[in-house]
């Protein structure tokens, strides 16, 4: 998470730099704490917490505003072209109506600069969606229209997301996963994606931004429960999915992160294909873990893990998880370093140390604790 002490110009103030959602207002009717975030003013919890959102994703459904993501329209002549050859998955794997999942790479050392999910909304029609700070590099690299400022994009996530959604609109409840169609709401035209980030089954909507407001008052009027970025941060760890600036990002390659299936091996060419080609035949040297450590205290990025006294590795992202009761952890190990499943380490942090575990990710499993309603 950014550094809250940003949302303040210095007098107390809200920095007027930052930018605003549609959903501003919304989240300022339901009191939530506003912080920034990728240069956007967000929502980090509203009244419950974010202990309660986090459960109630886990057992129920939550809505989260996530239009600090960026959306860039690549369309026309030519477009699946410049993508296949720009971003890292391969296209050819899926087709219009779906999404994927892929990467744009330095191309000298093949780290990822983003992490992206490409919506095909028709044949030359493709939205691209960057992390909050990489849009104008990802609009740089691959082209387009930067069209974020036009839409919000609202995720609806949790076992029980798509009935609650349903009577909203059974349209976009519809939609499959890691499929992209149309919906109508309200006479407005939107675009889902059965896409998140949470772990759990769920959609995430693309709204106009004057239309944005009215369904998200709908959906909470569902019982649908307001969700902010600090329930989403420890879903997604629970999930072991990775966050650029952590377990992605400059010198971190998608082979070390274990994720060597974003990589469309069979194309001809893409940027960084050729780093990624020469880390494959020699190896990784780190790669990344699950750690698991008793107790509550949680682990925290940046603290030095190590075996014998001796440090292999780096804890990347950490916290207390709120299904499993106690500290969960991603970090990259020295690959000849790494104990295995059910090995031990130590994670050292502020003059303590943690006693840790190496376990497989992710940490909670998609419906584990759906509530039977």
């Amino acid at each position: 998470m950014a550094d809250t002490s940003t949302t303040l110009d210095g007098q107390g103030q809200p920095d007027p730099t930052l930018r605003h959602t549609a959903l501003s207002g919304a989240h300022e009717r339901l009191g939530a704490r506003m912080v920034e975030f990728g240069g956007w003013l967000m929502p980090l919890a509203y009244g419950s917490g974010t202990l309660a959102e986090h459960r109630a994703c886990r057992e129920d459904s939550v809505a989260f505003d996530v239009s600090h993501l960026g959306t860039v329209r690549v369309s026309g002549p030519g477009s699946f072209d410049r993508l296949q050859g720009a971003l890292s998955n391969d296209l050819r794997k899926i087709g219009p109506g779906r999404a994927q999942y892929t990467h744009l790479l330095d191309d000298d050392d093949g780290s990822v600069v983003d992490d992206i999910i490409v919506w095909w909304v028709d044949d030359d029609v493709f939205d691209v969606m960057p992390n909050a700070s990489n849009t104008e590099r990802v609009e740089g690299a691959i082209g387009g229209e930067d069209t974020t400022d036009g839409r919000c994009i609202i995720a609806v996530q949790g076992p029980h997301a798509r009935t609650r959604l349903a009577t909203v609109s059974p349209e976009a409840a519809a939609v499959p996963r890691f499929g992209v169609q149309p919906f109508i709401w309200e006479g407005v035209a939107c675009l889902v994606a059965g896409t998140g980030y949470t772990g759990e089954d769920g959609v995430e909507c693309a709204v106009p931004a004057d239309a944005a407001d009215a369904l998200w008052t709908a959906l909470l009027a569902t019982g649908i429960l307001p969700a902010g970025l600090g329930a989403r941060d420890t879903l997604r760890l629970e999930a072991g999915l990775p966050l650029h600036g952590h377990e992605l990002g400059p010198g971190i390659t998608p082979l070390q992160a274990g994720l060597g299936w974003v990589v469309g091996w069979d194309k001809t060419d893409f940027r960084g294909r050729r780093a990624l080609v020469s880390e494959r035949e020699r190896g990784v040297s780190r790669h990344l873990v699950g750690l698991s450590t008793v107790g509550r205290q949680p682990p925290r990025a940046g603290a030095e893990v190590s075996r014998g006294g001796a440090p292999v590795g780096e804890v990347t992202s950490g916290n207390f998880s709120p299904m499993l009761g106690h500290g969960i952890a991603l970090a990259f190990v020295g690959t000849s370093d790494d104990p295995g499943p059910g090995g031990e380490v130590d994670i050292v942090q502020r003059g303590r140390t943690l006693a840790g575990t190496v376990v497989p990710t992710p940490f909670v499993r998609p419906g584990q604790w759906a509530s039977t309603r």
